[in-house]
């Protein structure tokens, strides 16, 4: 599951039945994306989970949305979603299973600010192959299967994206806001040609290089798969990678669903 080259036992990454999957997704993350942006308008109550981590009414209605839906429309594809794994669910995944968050950047969500995602990922073989992602605070739905590209749908309609190559005047980077103090992304920034430099919360990070905003995403400090799976898809098919800091594959279906350190770039040549 983890090799860096593909194999003639890999799955292929376009497969019949995707397109269904990836509309699948894409609903049922706009549609979670209108019950978020409703619950936001009347007002909720942010609660600390065991893990220090927030999570609201917002989370749990999302993520049980998606449940659902996914669950009636392909009930042979397991389902890995945030808050059941914290509520202490276990699912075995299989070869090919879903990673849902349903509120990426619950921090953000709760602190006002709009920079928050719904995440519904598919992974085959190890790899994230499709997903939606939905930015509810922005009216904004990204698809993408690695195999046939990725696109915005937004108010204006649907649009293609694609990552750019880096500019002349140098890289503009997008990090965490939880870990905007940290030392680790001064060193690993050291020597580079900086044009910006931001801190924002969530996959909309992902979406920004996905799109040819921002070239580069360092991410040095814990995440979860369901934190990654569908932005990769996105970055990936339009065109840039997700790696570990080695330059391997970021892969999915470890044991405790915990990622290393990754690095997002744009335009793979331009890396």
């Amino acid at each position: 599951m983890n090799s860096e080259s593909p194999s003639l036992a890999q799955p292929a990454l376009l497969q019949p039945g995707d397109a269904a999957l990836l509309d699948l997704a894409a609903r049922l993350a706009g549609e979670a994306a209108e019950l978020i942006r409703a619950i936001r308008r009347r007002g909720f109550e942010t609660v600390t989970k065991s893990d220090s981590s927030p999570v609201t009414e917002a989370d749990h209605a999302a993520e049980a949305h998606i449940l659902k839906g996914l669950r009636a429309a392909a009930p042979h594809i397991p389902v890995i979603a945030e808050e059941e794994a914290a509520a202490g669910v276990r699912i075995e995944a299989g070869e090919t299973f879903w990673l849902v968050d349903p509120l990426d950047g619950t921090r953000e969500f709760a602190a006002g600010r709009d920079d928050f995602t719904v995440n519904i990922g598919l992974v085959r073989g190890g790899r994230a192959v499709l997903g939606a992602v939905a930015l509810p605070a922005y009216h904004q739905l990204y698809t993408a299967h690695v195999a046939t590209g990725a696109r915005r749908i937004d108010e204006s309609g649907a649009h293609a994206i694609a990552a750019r190559a880096i500019p002349p005047e140098g890289l503009t980077v997008l990090a965490s806001r939880h870990y905007a103090d940290d030392p680790r992304l001064a060193a690993f920034l050291g020597g580079q040609r900086i044009a910006h430099l931001g801190n924002i919360g969530s996959a909309a990070k992902f979406i920004r290089v996905a799109e040819g905003l921002v070239d580069l995403y360092p991410r040095l400090g814990t995440t979860m798969e369901w934190d990654t799976a569908a932005p990769q898809a996105v970055v990936e098919a339009a065109g840039g990678s997700v790696t570990l800091l080695d330059g391997s594959p970021l892969r999915y279906g470890k044991p405790d669903w915990r990622n290393p350190h990754f690095v997002c770039v744009g335009k793979r040549e331009h890396s």
